[in-house]
């Protein structure tokens, strides 16, 4: 077996933001709130199309929705589908320690 020099970049927290795509933070979002979707879907035992039905899509859209394919989905019509689905959201607004910085967005599972 030879050997072979491994390149190793380190990567952020945000995977879209190493890929170069436009509005990572944007991105990462609603890839966090799908998850959250997705977790809650299972979690309930919903299939595809009573988690349709409940959330006001059709079934194609929560089978895109389930497969990571969010083109089309919006950060708000992910908050729609997650409350429809019975889930709280709460969004918290603070200032950043730096002043000068760009702020950020986050999804963050509450422990209840």
């Amino acid at each position: 077996m030879a050997d072979h020099d491994i390149t190793v970049t380190p990567g952020s927290e945000n995977v879209f933001a190493d890929l170069g795509v436009a509005d990572p933070e944007e991105e990462l979002a609603k890839a966090q709130l799908a998850s959250h979707i997705r977790t809650t879907v299972g979690r309930r035992k919903l299939t595809q199309a009573r988690a349709a039905t409940l959330m006001g899509l059709d079934q194609p859209k929560v089978s895109a929705l389930m497969n990571g394919r969010l083109t089309g989905f919006s950060s708000d019509r992910l908050l729609r589908c997650l409350t429809a689905l019975g889930q709280d959201v709460d969004i918290v607004v603070r200032g950043h320690a730096k002043t000068d910085a760009r702020g950020r967005v986050r999804v963050v599972d509450a422990v209840t």
